[in-house]
């Protein structure tokens, strides 16, 4: 009996990297040429050095089947080639091709010092030209004039540039979860999209921020799990400092709380002082509340603790049960209707 050969092979998960450092170095211009013009009989024939290419650019591409910097772990280094020197017979020497760098929709593009923003690759095919080639250098035949009939010197082509940047990924999504380790944001996700994360009962299941998309009502939009956040996440304690940044691009925030707490609402307020400390923005951005696991408390229990967070959030509640689907379908209702007001501005 044949075995066929692909088995006991199993297929490995795509890894997530969203931030890395890498060095970009445009191409160097091309030398201009010194020759001079020699046919038969012309013994004296001027001078006919070509130009040198132009170096290549560094350019930076948004494509939207990346979802991952990954490729750039293990690769830093990237240089544009040089361009080609000049000729005689006033041939010029050919230009390098440029260096395409792609990297995923919603890529921001930092300076070494990490603050300072070169690019934000925000729409699909968007292009930014990095770095400049350096330009190429003139042969001798440029120089020529009336009083120097036949010079003997070209130009050396023009440096490329070089520099260290950032690339940080921040996921492009309408509404985001936010919520303590083990709060239930996987189990939502799973529960209102086709996203397979990773669901279990201890802290910081969720490495990685996970994308799908929610069906309500004949209306879709993305939703990202980002990693539990913990008090100090502002400050890259835990998990938060670096997912923080995938929230905010989105519409809105779906805060959940995990109703098995003592305290709920001071689970609340832990994850609102993250926010707020890391950015006034995300802080300002719309937020829903929902009361999650209430498929293990009373209705008494349930009535006390949505009475205990409204107070602290002034908000309404929802009570929810994303394992059982109960209240479910309200949230995402209540989401769409925000998502479909941030879509029309």
């Amino acid at each position: 009996m044949t075995i066929p050969f692909f088995i006991g092979i199993t297929a490995r998960p795509m890894k997530f990297l969203d931030e890395a450092k890498i060095y970009v170095r445009s191409g160097d211009g091309g030398k201009g040429s010194v020759s001079f013009r020699r046919e038969k009989f012309i013994d004296m024939g001027g001078p006919d050095g070509g130009n040198g290419g132009r170096g290549g650019d560094i350019i930076v591409e948004a494509l939207s089947a990346l979802n991952t910097l990954i490729d750039y772990r293990y690769q830093q280094h990237f240089k544009a080639k040089k361009g080609e020197i000049g000729h005689g017979a006033n041939r010029s020497g050919v230009g390098a091709d440029d260096m395409v760098l792609k990297v995923p929709v919603g890529t921001v593009i930092l300076a070494d010092d990490k603050e300072t923003v070169l690019a934000d690759m925000t729409t699909e095919g968007q292009r930014v030209v990095l770095l400049k080639g350096g330009r190429g250098g003139m042969g001798n035949a440029h120089f020529k004039s009336s009083t120097n009939r036949a010079p003997k010197y070209s130009q050396p082509g023009e440096e490329g540039q070089e520099m260290w940047i950032w690339l940080r990924l921040k996921l492009f999504s309408d509404a985001g979860l936010l919520g303590l380790p083990n709060a239930g944001k996987s189990t939502f996700l799973a529960a209102v999209s086709r996203a397979k994360p990773k669901i279990a009962d201890y802290p910081f299941t969720t490495l990685t921020p996970q994308l799908g998309v929610v069906y309500v009502d004949d209306h879709e939009f993305v939703l990202a799990d980002i990693p539990g956040l913990i008090e100090g996440a502002h400050e890259g304690v835990g998990l938060g400092l670096k997912f923080l940044a995938h929230v905010e691009r989105c519409g809105v925030l779906l805060h959940l709380v995990d109703g098995t707490l003592e305290d709920v609402a001071d689970a609340y307020r832990t994850i609102r002082g993250e926010i707020k400390q890391y950015s006034k923005v995300l802080a300002a951005k719309e937020e829903l509340v929902a009361l999650n696991k209430c498929d293990a408390l009373t209705p008494d229990v349930i009535k006390k603790k949505c009475a205990a967070l409204k107070r602290v959030s002034k908000k309404k509640i929802y009570p929810i049960s994303a394992a059982a689907g109960t209240g479910v379908k309200d949230v995402l209702r209540a989401m769409w209707k925000v998502v479909e007001e941030k879509r029309e501005e």
